[in-house]
């Protein structure tokens, strides 16, 4: 179960990084307070994953997940560049979160 709720931490990560473009300087008030909402659920959800998760392991995971997640979100919503280095860095990241899912089983 935990991993569930690592898992989603790492969703609402991505939620509250992509969200942060959108509140224009915490100046637009329901992607502000969307993207705060996210940032809470987010950190919750960590708390709660690592009650019995390593903490050196749930972190790395979840700012894995936030960081693959916001990388894509920014090539797919926001045109940012998609090289192939880009790409390749992003499947080194996966990799290393599938290795440390595979090292704690």
């Amino acid at each position: 179960m935990a991993w569930i709720y690592l898992t989603l931490a790492g969703l609402f990560e991505i939620g509250w990084a992509i969200g942060l473009k959108y509140t224009d300087g915490f100046s637009r008030l329901i992607p502000t307070i969307l993207t705060a909402g996210s940032m809470v659920i987010s950190v919750l959800l960590l708390g709660v994953a690592l009650k019995t998760l390593p903490v050196g392991t749930g972190y790395a995971v979840w700012t894995g997940i936030g960081t693959v997640g916001t990388a894509l979100l920014g090539i797919v919503l926001l045109g940012e560049p998609a090289t192939a280095l880009r790409l390749a860095c992003i499947g080194l990241i996966v990799a290393g979160i599938l290795g440390l899912k595979l090292a704690s089983a």
